[in-house]
Parts: C-alpha cells; structure tokens; sequence
C-alpha cells in the first residue's frame, strides 16, 4: 500500500495544537477513505484524522463527546482539536495494540471478549432514550439494506440454493419491522476486534473509531462477529455475552441473522459484478454459515 502524504495545510493545524511538531507517519487502513496518522512532538503524541465526509465527521466528535461521559480515559482516546472546514480530528493516544490478527493465549483473549463484552454493554446502558427522528433514521437505514438485500436477490439467484435464496428474501420482507419491535441504543458502530486495544502491561480493552457511532439496535453491534468469528469460535461469544451481561432476545438473534444474510448476499452480488473471486467466496461463506444458524 503506498504512504498517504501528510497534507501541508493539516501539518500547520496540528502545529497549532501540537507545538514542536517534528514527526508523522501513515497509520491508514489500507481503503482510500482512510486517512489517519500518528504525529509527535518531542516526548508527545497524538492521532490526526481526516474524516472521508461531514456526516462521518460529525459522527465523530459526537462519539468522542459521548465516550469522554462514559469511558475512562484508559477505555477510549480523548478528543484534543477538530476543525470542520479541514475534517481534522486530533485525539490522544490510548495504551495498547490493535486486537485484530494480535496473537493472544486463549485464558487472555477469552477474558478480552468478556471485557468487550462489558464495555459495549455500559455504552449501551447510557444511551438514554431515543427520539422519533431517531427511529425514523433507523427504519430508513433498514428499508435501505432490506431494499438491498431485494436487488442483489435478482442478480444471484442463479447462484443460490433454495435455501439461501429463502434467506434473502426473508432479510428483504422482514429487516423493517423487526426494527421497529426492538429499542434503540446509542450505538458504536464497527464494534469489531479491528477497533478494539489490548494493552499487555495492564490486560486493559480499549476502544477507538467513533465515526459510524448513531442511534440504532443493539443487535446491530454484533454482525462481523457473528459473520466472521463467532461460528468458528463459539467459546468467544459465549465470552463476549457473559460480558454483555444479556442473551440476545428472539427478535434481536432473528435481526442479527437477517442483517448478516443481507451483509453475505452484498457480497456475493458486487463479487459477481467486480469478477472479484475473494467476495463471492466471502459472500457465499457467509450465507453458508447464517443457514446451519437458524433461530
């Protein structure tokens, strides 16, 4: 992956904020959305990001705002500066490593999703009500993906099984008002291992990223770990709701479900599109794996 640039204009701003600016070095996820670097000034250090739109930027600060109320400042970064004009995001550095790929003995990375479990559990709990624009965002966002989850059901039904297919419509016919019999909570967003800290010295999770954190359901939270980790390690999420303190109800389990087959089916779909062979085998393991799950 090449080097994003450190932009002239963003190096004077964090200088303003960060005097004795005198190193930065990439630290983006290998996406072109994705702009973030790690700058020091002498013994200091801080992360600058560039957020890829307004909405996820203002998303952002909220997150910040929200997890300064609620996480300790060893849970999650603390946001130091941010423009609007630049989309700049200058936040402090939380102690730790990225969990993702992390090798960990299996007594620690139990108790680390136990931990993650816990933690998404308290953001959850101080979310407070939502309001009637909040659940008519949410209904929209999950017309959007049951209206998706149709679309991409005309372009790969030639591939599917009876039962897959069955899958699929039943997330296009069903996503909304599931939706609407569950309650809202203020919600992270990519609430995965990727955006999840380990900090070895004092066996402490740590959280960052809050550009997708909005109003939704719980269930929600769960997808990529359903997806793509807990059906090859159950013992993790068992670990993960011992932390969340909560089983999922039979609504919620049908949605996390139904909003997997929709995430496994796109996939499949833009695989077949792109002639990307890695997402149609993603797609197709993912529907594989929502069919031995069935609620």
């Amino acid at each position: 992956m090449t080097t994003k640039p450190f932009p002239s204009e963003l190096r004077d701003w964090v200088a303003g904020h960060l005097p004795g600016l005198d190193a930065s070095e990439d630290r983006s996820w290998p996406r072109s959305s994705s702009r973030v670097w790690r700058v020091t000034a002498g013994s200091r250090t801080a992360y600058v990001k560039i957020g890829p739109s307004d909405l996820d930027y203002e998303r952002e600060i909220a997150g910040y705002a929200y997890a300064a109320a609620h996480l300790t400042d060893r849970e999650a970064p603390r946001l130091l500066a941010a423009d609007p004009r630049l989309r700049a995001i200058l936040s402090s550095v939380l102690p730790g490593r990225v969990v993702r790929a992390l090798p960990l003995e299996p007594d620690v990375e139990l108790r680390l999703f136990e931990d993650a479990g816990r933690l998404l559990r308290r953001w959850h709990d101080a979310s407070g009500p939502g309001t009637d624009a909040d659940r008519a965002a949410v209904r929209a966002e999950l017309r959007e993906q049951a209206q998706e989850a149709a679309e991409c059901l005309e372009s790969t039904a030639p591939y599917l099984a009876a039962d897959r297919l069955a899958l699929v419509e039943a997330a296009s016919k069903e996503l909304v008002g599931l939706a609407d019999q569950l309650p809202l909570v203020y919600r992270h967003g990519d609430y995965e291992t990727r955006n999840w800290l380990y900090d070895e010295e004092t066996g402490r999770h740590g959280l960052i990223d809050f550009a997708m954190a909005r109003r939704g359901v719980a269930a929600a939270e769960f997808v990529w770990l359903f997806g793509a980790l807990w059906p090859l390690r159950p013992d993790l999420r068992e670990a993960y709701f011992a932390g969340y303190g909560r089983p999922l109800t039979a609504e919620e389990d049908r949605l996390l479900h139904l909003l997997t087959v929709r995430l496994g089916v796109s996939y499949l779909h833009n695989g077949l599109v792109e002639g990307r062979e890695d997402l149609v085998a993603r797609g197709r393991l993912a529907l594989d794996r929502m069919v031995a799950h069935r609620p």
